[in-house]
């Protein structure tokens, strides 16, 4: 059996999203920019994809919603042109995000202080959330804008995204939020919360990869991030990708619509996999599960390298991760293990399983099955859990990790 559990990696193409796809590709295939039927014919596509995101978000009709290549794209344009509107032709010096964020905003953070910006990294708590109060406390009178994820893409944690975003507002600084994570997996609604700026990407939801979007509220004035034409009202540059951008309609509509049914059957199959793997020993999940996105589990076994346990599941044809794909290359300790507190040998054994609305109860079965297998066979091998087995209490729980 093949079972992947990497969604929050990317997803499988839901087939009806293929299907809406492919006439865009050899039969509907003008320009929508040029001006004779076969650039006009997507236009009524392309519409109904706008009204879908509208729709499926509850956004405003004064509100914009750009389509972009990804999120790591939207992030991006949001940071760089906040810097080049507010810091470097205004009178602000100072963005605030936190230490677990995605690396497309951390690393643009980075590259901003190199630029001179001021750049406070928020510490979360001991379940790997920053606090609202947290937030109040670091924005000045010259700070441009806040970042904060929706939720995480390792824990799966749920940022009190509300909360802060009333604080924001209150203090006139601006507020985005990475929301790759919840668009589609929880209720977004945007004229319920007050953010300014929303990242999304459709292979989060089931759609395909290469296309991402961007919310803005109320249409405010954002410098574009690439230059060189008026599409997409002159907000991002570039030939519309028109498979894509109905595909990503089509993609949040099946995701939103009966949403909470949606959540509460990937939470159950969720539910059923982390009580399971938490009756081996010394095994802890983060985060209280109730605050988590429906579909995610962060656990960390004690004595199992994260690495040697991804290379046994592989090898029963069980896809899943240490944490963030984008940074998969780097092999060291997971950082937001460490923002919570946990220490760099526990940081080392983390391992992301993530469901999808595609994931079936045999799936779930043989993932217990083999999941016990593996880590009895590494921890049998494992001169670190050999070590601290005499003074282990032995429990295993849903746990929050302490400073």
């Amino acid at each position: 059996m093949k079972v992947y559990l990497d969604n929050n990696a990317t997803t499988m193409v839901d087939p009806q999203v293929v299907e809406v796809m492919q006439p865009f590709f050899s039969e509907i295939y003008g320009n929508p920019n040029s001006l004779h039927k076969f650039g006009t014919a997507s236009h009524p596509a392309i519409s109904k994809a706008i009204d879908q995101m509208y729709k499926a978000l509850n956004a405003s009709e004064s509100d914009d919603i750009i389509f972009t290549s990804c999120a790591t794209e939207s992030n991006n344009w949001v940071l760089k042109s906040i810097f080049s509107d507010y810091i470097v032709n205004g009178e602000k010096n100072h963005i605030i995000t936190t230490e677990v964020e995605h690396p497309s905003v951390l690393a643009t953070c980075r590259a901003l202080e190199n630029e001179g910006v001021k750049v406070t990294y928020l510490p979360v708590n001991s379940e790997g959330v920053v606090e609202p109060h947290v937030v109040r406390s670091f924005i000045t009178d010259k700070t441009a804008l806040v970042s904060v994820m929706w939720a995480s893409n390792e824990t799966g944690m749920i940022f009190p995204i509300k909360e802060i975003g009333e604080i924001c507002k209150e203090k006139g600084v601006l507020f985005h939020s990475d929301g790759v994570q919840a668009v589609g997996k929880i209720p977004v609604d945007l004229q319920d919360v007050h953010v300014d700026f929303v990242s999304m990407s459709a292979h989060k939801f089931h759609g395909p990869k290469g296309v991402g979007a961007l919310y803005i509220r109320n249409s405010q004035p954002l410098s574009p991030l690439l230059n060189g034409g008026e599409h997409m009202g002159g907000r991002r540059s570039g030939t519309l990708n028109v498979p894509y951008i109905v595909a990503m309609g089509k993609a949040i509509e099946l995701a939103t619509t009966d949403i909470e049914e949606k959540m509460a059957s990937i939470r159950a199959k969720r539910d059923r996999l982390e009580d399971a793997l938490l009756e081996l020993s010394d095994t802890f999940v983060v985060g209280d599960r109730e605050h988590r996105t429906p579909n995610t589990i962060l656990i960390s076994i004690r004595g199992v390298e994260g690495e040697g346990m991804l290379w046994d599941l592989n090898n029963g044809q069980i896809g899943a991760s240490t944490g963030s794909a984008c940074a998969s290359e780097d092999l060291q300790a997971n950082t937001v293990m460490l923002a919570i507190g946990a220490d760099s040998e526990l940081a080392h054994t983390g391992i992301r399983l993530s469901l999808s609305r595609f994931t079936t109860d045999s799936e779930i079965d043989y993932t217990i099955a083999h999941f016990k297998k593996a880590v009895a066979r590494l921890r049998a091998i494992s001169s670190s859990f050999a070590k601290v087995q005499p003074t282990l209490g032995g429990e295993s729980k849903a746990c929050e990790l302490h400073h």
